[in-house]
């Protein structure tokens, strides 16, 4: 293990994910092998609260910085901005965020700016800083302009809690695997292990952590016992219903939760699930290893199903389209910033596409359910009424009373129930 500068890194990292484009979910586990364990969890909180505060940092960096760091110097104003979170926003002592985030810059070969780092953190010390917050609440909200603008033209009522509740850490929930332990069994598991939870009120399988720890380490990890799952994605199986022996395919499947999760509902199913990422399907054949279930693996596009489909119509289809994934920002901070506005139209044409190809290989009575992570109604509710009206054999099968054709579907948002954003529909073919 390779000695390192902590804050260097960090501020090497979002330069990759903010300049580069790159994802943290590539880059964190990567970043964390090289660092002690207990450094790990703090350089997740910091690159996490570096993204999630990203407007107000730049906005404090803009009053402080005469003019942008050029080319490879750049990673030094990441560093800067790591130390005004860690000052504003962190438990780290004054004295440690200064002179360490000060101290980084040998690491990032930037020597000769020690002096700007430093005046930029004492300054913003001197002069309360983190008192001074901007009138402009887009700033405020942590979010990208073109983000903010959307939600406040189709969420101005919730667009608060929306932005609160997207910057908040995410809880852990567990989904039992209840073809290997009951949930009072593997409840009774965490009693003894003195681990605490909630579980009044949410779905069959659910239970809600109450504080944050490594899943490896809960009771039966090895055995299958359970699988982390969030709670909105936890009502996938139930809205389908699979019943017994019927066929059913999971498309768009990475990395298998929903499908290990049809196969507990309903074990005693054919399920196919297909994924166009070789890498991520890899993900699939271990979850199904270690909670103990089998389904057929197929590499494919479903956009281009006759690539790879046998030509033997599903009872019902599970499609989790391709989306912005603005419904896990909570989880992904760095979504905000890879994802641009221009994204959205492209998606949604996308998700057009693969739901009629889709909608081929569905038995005549057969139900598909469409579910998303967003909560951007161009992917969900508008996706789905256009689809209904330019596909003669498809019926929308309500979920809740205010399920209709002009607003089809349930649109979950971020922090209700404690749950993800996410959006389902379910569509009955005639």
């Amino acid at each position: 293990m390779k000695t390192t500068s902590l804050r260097a890194d960090a501020a090497r990292t979002l330069f990759q994910v903010l300049e580069q484009g790159k994802s943290l979910r590539e880059l964190l586990p990567e970043l964390q092998s090289q660092h002690k364990e207990q450094d790990r969890a703090w350089l997740q909180e910091m690159l996490y609260g570096v993204l999630r505060q990203l407007p107000l940092l730049q906005y404090w960096l803009r009053q402080l910085l005469e003019k942008p760091l050029k080319s490879n110097q750049k990673a030094v104003e990441h560093l800067i901005m790591l130390g005004f979170y860690q000052l504003a926003f962190s438990r780290v002592s004054q004295h440690a965020a200064v002179a360490e985030t000060v101290g980084a810059c040998q690491n990032l070969k930037c020597p000769g700016l020690k002096g700007l780092v430093n005046a930029c953190l004492r300054n913003f010390i001197r002069q309360n800083l983190q008192q001074n917050l901007p009138d402009d609440k887009q700033i405020l909200s942590g979010l990208p302009k073109w983000l903010y603008k959307k939600l406040l033209q189709h969420y101005p009522e919730q667009l608060d809690e929306i932005s609160a509740a997207m910057n908040t850490k995410a809880p852990i929930w567990l989904r039992v695997n209840t073809t290997r332990i009951s949930k009072d069994d593997f409840t009774a598991e965490l009693d003894k292990a003195d681990i605490t939870y909630l579980s009044e009120g949410l779905p069959a399988q659910a239970l809600l952590l109450t504080k944050g720890m490594d899943l490896t380490q809960l009771p039966g990890y090895q055995q299958g016992w359970f699988a982390a799952q969030d709670g909105a994605a936890q009502q996938a199986a139930a809205l389908l219903a699979p019943q017994k022996g019927e066929h059913i395919l999971d498309a768009c499947a990475a990395p298998g939760g929903k499908t290990c999760h049809l196969l507990e509902y309903q074990p005693d199913i054919h399920c196919t699930a297909m994924d166009c990422d070789p890498g991520r399907l890899q993900r699939v054949e271990e979850n199904l290893l270690r909670l103990g279930h089998q389904a057929k693996v197929v590499c494919g596009d479903a956009a281009n199903p006759e690539d790879w489909w046998d030509g033997k119509q599903y009872d019902r289809i599970l499609l989790d389209a391709p989306c912005s994934a603005t419904g896990v920002i909570r989880r992904h901070p760095d979504i905000k910033w890879l994802r641009k506005g221009a994204d959205i139209a492209n998606l949604a044409q996308l998700q057009q596409k693969i739901l009629h190809a889709i909608w081929a290989l569905l038995k005549p009575g057969g139900t598909l359910l469409y579910a998303t992570c967003s909560i951007l109604p161009e992917e969900n509710a508008q996706q789905i009424t256009a689809f209904l009206q330019c596909q003669a054999d498809a019926r929308l099968s309500p979920l809740h009373e205010a399920d209709n054709i002009d607003n089809p579907g349930w649109q979950i948002l971020p922090g209700e129930m404690q749950m993800d954003g996410f959006y389902y529909a379910r569509l009955i073919k005639s």
